[in-house]
């Protein structure tokens, strides 16, 4: 008899309304540009923070934050690193690049 119960029935379905309505507005606020743009900009900080202190560990800094009004030649706590090999690397991996397009180009004609 309870199944046919009208004041079961009727909170059942103010129940069922309820939890509809909080599902609606977790959706709602999940896709909204605002939430989306928070996560997109957070989720960048931190791969941009986790990239800068990898560069930092394979150059053999560490890292500490920079505060405004910093004296620029205490920036490095250690010493500063050697970025010869570094610049050398990109300088190599430019001139093959520009080697490949430059023959691309002359074997297309």
């Amino acid at each position: 008899m309870a199944d046919t119960d009208p004041d079961e029935l009727e909170r059942r379905i103010a129940r069922t309304r309820a939890e509809l309505a909080q599902t609606v507005d977790a959706i709602a606020d999940r896709v909204s540009p605002k939430r989306v743009a928070e996560r997109t900009v957070s989720d960048v900080k931190s791969r941009a923070t986790s990239f800068v202190v990898s560069v930092g560990d394979a150059l053999g800094v560490t890292s500490r934050p920079a505060v405004y009004g910093d004296d620029t030649d205490q920036v490095w706590e250690d010493e500063r690193p050697d970025l010869a090999p570094v610049l050398i690397g990109v300088g190599a991996v430019l001139v093959v690049g520009a080697a490949i397009v430059l023959w691309r180009r002359r074997n297309r004609r």
